[in-house]
């Protein structure tokens, strides 16, 4: 991180003469368990990575911000009065969405140079779009004193994706970015947005495997899968007045009125009620530092997701039957939207390092792709370092 940090200093001085106003950094995300269920208003268990993306910014006279991108090579420039999306730069639109919500709600953002990088692996499902959302926000928010409140700025980065990215995604990626804690996993509740830091055992480190499949279908049948999810309870909520999502729905309720549901809508339903419980489960497994018993609940939640929600791939499912067969893993499923990305995995501390070499080995062997394997433990949240 610490070379990140120096990097965007160091070229925002380079670009443009002077030292930056403030630098921010933002963590990616891995999710423990809990997947699709966070926009059914669900629970969820996710760890902020030790992989970020970094800002460095400063003021700048008028109402044009000028954004250079180190990853891209690339620089873009806009008026504040006229925010439209890129189709050309497309990194350049999550920071965009946030400075056009802003001046929407009322907030005074005037212009200002940044330069951005990061070290997040793009399209593995790690969330460096949601880490530069935060980013971006906990940006604006430091250069001109925004009085936003943590949770404000989490839903204004959620919205930024929805309404302006045009990604349909839940809550949890913004949230954990923004207020994850180091050496903690983040139980959420997507509905009241309550959440508590559960401690994770330092004898066991997060290895998040990357199969290095692009999720070329994963926002496409995102949405599909979003909207069987809403059909489910529309047709639920027939015998089962007042319910709003599949949260509501108890499993009894739901073996009792699954004849009801086309079989497809029935198979994503029932996922997304068993995954809530295994999250619930896991919560205490977590206090109770029992990573065995919290990683079989990982293994049948990728069972799930590939039976019942159909979101693995070939590769996923390769990927987590190595882990399952690897010395010191003791939980390993898909994580994210699915098609392709990474596995999430939980792995004892003394033998992370030889269990990273040994399922890289044969993945390789069998797939015939180097895969890019990361330890990570459990990250801090956003962070701001000012200098004026």
């Amino acid at each position: 991180m610490s070379n990140l940090i120096s990097g965007v200093k160091k070229s925002f001085g380079e670009l443009f003469s002077c030292d930056p106003a403030v630098v921010v950094r933002a963590p990616g995300r891995v999710n423990l368990i809990g997947e699709h269920t966070d926009y059914n208003d669900g629970f969820v268990i996710p760890v902020a990575i030790d992989r970020f993306i970094a800002m460095a910014a400063s003021k700048s006279e008028g109402e044009e911000v000028e954004l250079h991108s180190l990853d891209y090579t690339s620089s873009v420039r806009f008026p504040l009065s006229h925010i439209e999306y890129d189709h050309q730069n497309q990194w350049s639109n999550y920071f965009k969405g946030v400075a056009y919500l802003l001046r929407q709600e009322g907030y005074k953002v005037g212009g200002c140079r940044v330069v951005l990088k990061g070290d997040i692996p793009q399209g593995a499902g790690l969330s460096s779009s949601a880490a530069l959302e935060v980013a971006s926000a906990l940006t604006l928010k430091s250069l001109f004193a925004l009085p936003l409140a943590d949770k404000e700025l989490i839903r204004l980065c959620q919205r930024a994706e929805n309404e302006f990215v045009g990604v349909r995604c839940g809550i949890m990626d913004q949230f954990v970015s923004c207020l994850a804690r180091q050496g903690s996993a983040l139980f959420l509740d997507c509905r009241e947005l309550s959440y508590r830091n559960i401690p994770f055992s330092d004898e066991f480190r997060v290895m998040i495997c990357n199969t290095m499949v692009r999720r070329e279908l994963a926002n496409s049948q995102y949405n599909i899968r979003r909207g069987e999810c809403e059909e489910g309870v529309r047709i639920l909520a027939q015998k089962l007045p007042g319910i709003k999502a599949l949260r509501d729905v108890s499993l009894e309720d739901f073996l009792q009125h699954q004849h009801l549901l086309p079989p497809v809508v029935a198979k994503r339903c029932r996922h997304v009620i068993r995954e809530n419980q295994r999250v619930l489960e896991g919560t205490e497994m977590l206090k109770k530092g029992d990573m065995l018993t919290f990683g079989r609940l990982m293994h049948l939640s990728h069972y799930s997701l590939k039976e019942d929600y159909e979101v693995s791939c070939a590769e996923l499912d390769c990927m987590v039957e190595l882990a399952e067969s690897t010395e010191g893993v003791v939980g390993a499923r898909m994580t994210g939207a699915g098609f392709g990305g990474c596995t999430v995995n939980i792995v004892q501390r003394d033998k992370a390092e030889e269990a990273q070499r040994s399922i890289s080995s044969r993945y390789k062997k069998e797939m015939e792709v180097e895969p890019e394997i990361y330890l990570s433990s459990p990250a801090e949240g956003a962070l701001e370092e000012l200098f004026h």
